[in-house]
């Protein structure tokens, strides 16, 4: 027994020495060089401390020690220990040594030695893409200077293993490698060598236990775990024929779309806006979604019993087993506490009647979150009712009917008190708080708040997918704060474009100040590098090709004229003149044109029908000169006048500038002149055209719509219609050679001749789809076009967002009302990719097939064509 206590003493006595040499060394000195000192670790003696002394590459923080000159410690003892265990702690060091310098009696003296960690000079990566490198760079966190130790190295190595599992690498290893610096002492760099493997897909969902419900429904209830790419439709058909023949009952059980369900689900898996990649935290999420499909179903029993996934090869497999209990149904549902509205009113919003299935999804929907704005909360919340809340409560359950008692708590009705802004950085306050709707002292409108976001977001100036309310309710005094948070984006656009065309080599430039300030324009500080912030725009355009086309335009927009009402005024002017590059002075063989134009609009925000309308003005002059011009005009020399009155009716709801999901967008505009040939007795049959086009008459109407429908996520469908018509007051006039319609193209055009709207159309040449008479392009008096656009984002970052889209086109131009036929137009199809740059706008590239052949036109004009467009320039 006295053997084994003493093997245990010691035992424990190596044991403490080891785990004190493991965080570092204490080293024994004596009195001199020929007096060495003795330690007996089994025997500490106390001393006192006489001085404390440094040495190492790296300095001592004194605070770190556990003594101090003058404190009696045992030595070898727990105080030592202690302070190497916190040097180490640091994670600053590379090596830690407390030495016994001296001994003076009773008295020791001390040195501490650090020395320190390398320093990271550079670091570099092995087995990685460029692109792959830079967002590594971005996520790592790491620079020049920093220590370098374990810790940072596994940090570093788990990040970057993240990366690559996030990419579907999955068996992706890191290796971290140290390289001592040659230039830098106690320095060194760090290579990454990355061993990405092959990319794991998900080969095989198998879910187990389903009778109710087919794969194909709990497979697309997973969002982000989805099954590798597989196409094979007609793999055992005679399988599917022959059991068919033989299970009549069977098929009859079920409609057509559950049975199209379970043929192709192990035949057809298409893979176009999910990748197919296995990642654990998306797959647990994913059960919770394949077990909400089943309570939306009506199975509130349904539990997945086991699970789970393995790799095979590169191949994730995954099994999941099921119990689906029964399906349940709606009986009886009663409301209790409510007294503003009537239970019929709110039993017809809640729009679930007795021996519906149980959806407790679409219940709590139907309570407070339908987008439409067409659920309970939404009534009471639109009423001031802030405070408002359901608690749907199952009373009774029997078999498979369930009883439910909607508990309302009303509350009093909340008024706003302090309604700020914050995360402007550039844009003025008063310029956010005028487009807001929520009012202080104004009842709390939940509708109010959700205007008011899309208001600041049809600004441009903030950042779509930041945008957030937080309000700061206080129940005690009836009062609701809201802080509308922003963050601010560029809005400034620059474009820079060139082309060749039928006068050579075009240079176009434009700058466009969105959120400009007059205000602050003599103000030095104001100008970074603009003055801005007061929500004005103002904007230089300027095309040439030298001597041949110059073309300037420059306006200017106050969105509030005055400061107390949403009248915005805009003022431009512009002028335009191409000539065949022949001096003025050869009166023979010189030819030009020029148009001179300025412009008046107030654009008014209306209240009624709704605050989405918004009703314009504008008086328009342009000033027409030609010079031995043939082949455009109707006169080869003289001049025509054309002073004219528009008037547009316009709705806007769409929610978002840059990439709208739902709304629409439609508009209603009438452009006339005065009838001047209706105010004398003139002989209009016998005039020259010069004459008769002096001074331009006409109406124009003309009708854009577009309807933003979300199909799923940021899968949205855009729909849009354009339609023009030109008429004249007088038949022996005629409709003036001016101001027609041209359609085909990417609806970018260098050069208006004439006054012309130019109407891109994918799939055909510049404005071949309009009239074509005599060898030469007439403009249309009248076009219709018609377009579908499916579209879906690569990345919605304001700084560079993308989209793709698919389109569907039909359109066509007619010159005159006569020839007018709505089902005979010219039919394309195509694909496209839009970039958004805060910069530089919005940037077309689309690839279109035309389908019809243009009478009259070369076979180039139709067929295969690619496009490129600027700021909607084809919509």
């Amino acid at each position: 027994m006295k053997i084994s206590k003493q093997l245990t003493f010691f035992l424990v006595l190596l044991l403490v020495i080891c785990y004190t040499a493991s965080y570092g060394q204490i080293v024994v000195g004596g009195d001199g060089p020929d007096k060495p000192m003795t330690i007996d670790y089994a025997n500490p003696v106390e001393y006192e401390i006489g001085g404390i002394t440094s040495s190492g590459t790296a300095p001592l923080d004194q605070r770190l020690l556990s003594f101090h000159v003058g404190d009696h410690i045992m030595i070898p003892g727990d105080e030592i220990t202690k302070t190497i265990k916190s040097l180490w702690k640091t994670g600053l060091y590379d090596d830690v040594e407390i030495t016994v310098t001296r001994v003076n009696g009773n008295v020791a003296f001390l040195d501490v030695r650090l020395e320190d960690r390398a320093r990271l000079v550079s670091f570099g990566f092995k087995g990685t893409t460029k692109s792959e490198e830079n967002d590594l760079r971005e996520k790592l966190g790491i620079s020049q200077g920093n220590i370098i130790n374990d810790n940072m190295k596994t940090t570093c190595a788990n990040v970057i293993r993240k990366y690559y599992v996030d990419k579907g690498f999955y068996s992706c290893s890191v290796n971290v490698q140290e390289i001592p610096d040659e230039k830098v002492k106690n320095a060194k760099n760090i290579l990454f060598d990355i061993q990405k493997s092959k990319r794991v897909r998900i080969s095989k969902i198998a879910i187990n236990g389903n009778k109710d419900v087919t794969d194909a429904v709990l497979l697309r209830s997973m969002k982000e775990t989805k099954e590798k790419l597989l196409f094979r439709p007609f793999y055992k058909l005679d399988t599917a024929i022959a059991y068919s023949i033989r299970h009549k009952g069977y098929y009859e059980s079920k409609d057509i779309k559950e049975h199209l369900d379970d043929y192709f689900a192990d035949r057809v898996k298409l893979r176009i806006f999910k990748k197919s990649k296995f990642i654990k935290e998306n797959y647990e999420n994913d059960k919770v979604n394949l077990i909400n499909k089943y309570n939306e179903l009506g199975f509130r029993d349904a539990i997945i019993t086991r699970d789970t996934f393995y790799l095979d090869g590169r191949d994730m497999h995954i099994d999941i087993d099921v119990d689906e209990g029964h399906r349940y149904y709606f009986r009886n549902i009663t409301f209790v506490g409510n007294t503003i509205y009537p239970t019929t009113v709110l039993s017809r919003l809640l729009g679930i009647s007795k021996g519906d299935v149980y959806n407790q999804t679409l219940l709590n929907k139907n309570l407070t979150m339908k987008e439409d704005g067409e659920d309970l909360a939404s009534l009471y919340m639109n009423n001031g009712y802030l405070f408002f809340s359901a608690n749907p409560v199952e009373v009774a359950v029997e078999n498979d009917s369930i009883d439910i008692e909607i508990r309302i708590r009303e509350g009093k009705q909340a008024r706003y008190n302090k309604i700020t802004v914050s995360g402007n950085t550039k844009t003025n306050d008063n310029v956010i708080l005028r487009e807001v709707t929520t009012i202080p002292g104004q009842l709390f409108n939940r509708a109010d708040i959700i205007r008011t976001q899309q208001m600041l977001m049809s600004l441009g100036y903030f950042n779509q997918e930041k945008m957030d309310v937080q309000p700061k309710p206080n129940e005690a005094n009836g009062t609701v704060d809201i802080n509308y948070v922003v963050e601010e984006t560029s809005s400034d656009q620059l474009s820079l474009s060139a082309g060749y065309g039928a006068m050579g080599f075009v240079i176009t430039a434009g700058v466009a100040f969105n959120n400009f300030s007059t205000r602050n324009f003599f103000k030095k500080d104001a100008w970074s590098p603009i003055p801005g912030g007061d929500g004005q725009r103002l904007a230089f355009n300027v095309s040439t090709t030298g001597s041949l086309y110059q073309y300037y335009n420059v306006s200017f927009t106050e969105p509030w004229l005055g400061g107390k009402k949403p009248n915005a005024l805009t003022v431009g002017v512009y002028y335009q003149r191409q000539t065949n590059g022949m001096k003025k002075s050869d009166t023979t063989g010189f030819r030009a044109s020029s148009i001179a134009g300025a412009s008046l609009s107030l654009v008014n925000k209306l209240k009624w029908p709704d605050d989405y309308f918004q009703m314009s003005h504008t008086l328009s002059y342009e000033y027409y000169t030609v010079t031995n011009w043939s082949g455009y005009y109707f006169f080869n020399n003289g001049n025509a006048n054309s002073l004219s009155y528009i008037f547009t009716l316009a709705r806007n709801s769409v929610n978002a500038p840059i990439y709208p999901r739902e709304g629409s967008s439609i508009s209603f505009s009438v452009q006339v002149t005065p009838p001047y040939s209706l105010f004398g007795h003139k002989d209009y049959t016998s005039m020259t055209d010069q004459e008769k086009f002096r001074w331009l008459e006409f109406h124009k109407w003309k009708v854009n719509a577009s309807w933003f429908t979300r199909i799923v996520q940021n899968l949205v469908l855009n729909v849009r219609l354009k339609m023009g018509f030109m008429g004249c007051y007088n038949k022996n006039i005629g409709i003036p050679p001016f101001g027609r319609f041209y359609l085909g193209g990417d609806g970018l055009s260098n050069f208006s001749y004439d006054g012309r709207e130019i109407i891109g159309m994918r799939g055909y040449d510049e404005e071949v789809l309009s009239p074509y008479l005599d060898g030469s392009s007439t403009g249309a008096s009248i076009y219709q076009k018609f377009t579908a656009e499916l579209r879906y984002p690569i990345t919605l970052n304001p700084s560079a967002t993308i989209y793709v889209l698919a389109f569907l086109e039909a359109g066509k131009g007619w010159l005159n009302i006569q020839e007018y036929n709505p089902f005979s137009m010219y039919k394309s199809a195509g694909l496209g990719v839009r970039v958004y740059l805060p910069m530089f706008g919005l940037l077309g590239f689309d690839w279109g097939y035309g389908f019809d052949e243009v009478p009259g036109r070369a076979k180039s004009a139709w067929g295969s064509h690619f496009h490129i467009s600027i700021n909607q320039s084809i919509d």
